[in-house]
């Protein structure tokens, strides 16, 4: 029954025939064509991300309605050592934030006198690690992969907080951040309605953000997919390159895009007979590591403490991608 489930909810093995009736019967094209499996590929993928992720922030969002920031900054602000940084880290996976979108809330937590080490777990996670890619990713892999995922991006997020948090950089904040000050504001009461309300227009405003990488990501997928040789792929990018994970680290920091719209390339990858773990560490260094979201970091905070950010979380995002790439197959 599960397995049924997951199949037609998840990977949704009905829209998966349906399309396929569509480009063979009414667009007539070959499925074994490269042409008509570029446009299976990409309007199977698109539709199937937009309905999981409509559904999926609809509900987070409902959920996260009863944990406004303020709220969130008591909680987190009672917090101290390892405790914070597990509570900042699991925070980023409720909150659907690319990782510009994170740096804001960044600003707010650090601002209103969160440990360092505590924003920058959240930081670490929030566009790494969140509940609706989880459900994504197990749509297009399976659940262990999923699972397997999160828990390296949270041992990620807390690793890499606690090194800020013990490296003492507090004075590498830039001095506005810190002046900002905190704003002390009651917690509204929200009716059923006022949370339904938010839900849905946090799905309108995440969709607006997010639809052009999902249409781009699942484009580049279709064409790794179906036109790009797989000899060609592996010479760069397969199993028995040890440089593979350094590779794309490198190619994955100066992209910009969600990690809805980098799933779809992971999974072309993938199927290509890429690592598990070159193509998860690419989706992990444009979400996390993305060049405007450093550009933005820069902005707030000192060379000293962006060098550390960036040195830690790379190393972490290549050791996990080594390590996939010597497990994966487990998990496949």
């Amino acid at each position: 029954m599960f397995q049924w489930l997951n199949n037609q909810l998840l990977k949704m093995e009905w829209l998966y025939n349906l399309v396929e009736k569509l480009v063979e019967q009414v667009f007539g094209f070959n499925l074994q064509d490269k042409l008509g499996g570029s446009i299976h590929f990409f309007i199977y993928d698109v539709i199937k991300i937009f309905i999981l992720l409509s559904v999926l922030i609809f509900i987070i969002s409902y959920i996260q309605s009863f944990f406004p920031p303020e709220r969130t900054r008591v909680i987190l602000g009672r917090l101290k050592g390892i405790s914070g940084n597990i509570s900042g880290a699991l925070l980023g996976t409720v909150t659907p934030f690319c990782s510009c979108s994170s740096i804001p809330i960044f600003i707010g937590f650090t601002s209103a006198g969160l440990p360092l080490g505590v924003t920058f777990s959240f930081l670490i996670s929030s566009p790494l690690v969140d509940l609706a890619s989880v459900v994504l990713l197990a749509s297009i892999f399976n659940w262990k992969i999923a699972i397997a995922y999160v828990i390296v991006g949270l041992i990620l997020a807390v690793i890499g907080g606690t090194i800020i948090s013990k490296a003492k950089l507090e004075e590498y904040v830039e001095p506005f951040v810190l002046r900002t000050g905190k704003i002390e504001t009651e917690t509204e009461q929200l009716t059923t309605a006022d949370r339904m309300k938010f839900a849905k227009n946090q799905v309108s405003d995440i969709i607006k953000r997010v639809w052009l990488y999902i249409l781009i990501g699942v484009g580049i997928g279709a064409a790794i997919h179906n036109w790009i040789p797989e000899n060609i792929i592996s010479a760069v990018l397969g199993q028995d390159k040890w440089y593979s994970v350094l590779i794309a680290v490198i190619v994955g920091i100066p992209m910009y895009a969600d990690i809805f719209g980098t799933l779809p390339i992971a999974e072309a990858l993938v199927l290509k007979g890429v690592g598990l773990g070159t193509a998860l560490s690419f989706m992990m260094g444009v979400t996390a590591l993305s060049l405007p979201s450093l550009i933005m970091l820069s902005k707030v905070v000192k060379t000293k403490l962006l060098g550390t950010f960036l040195g830690v979380v790379t190393i972490g995002i290549i050791i996990i991608g080594y390590t996939f790439n010597v497990f994966g197959r487990l998990l496949l």
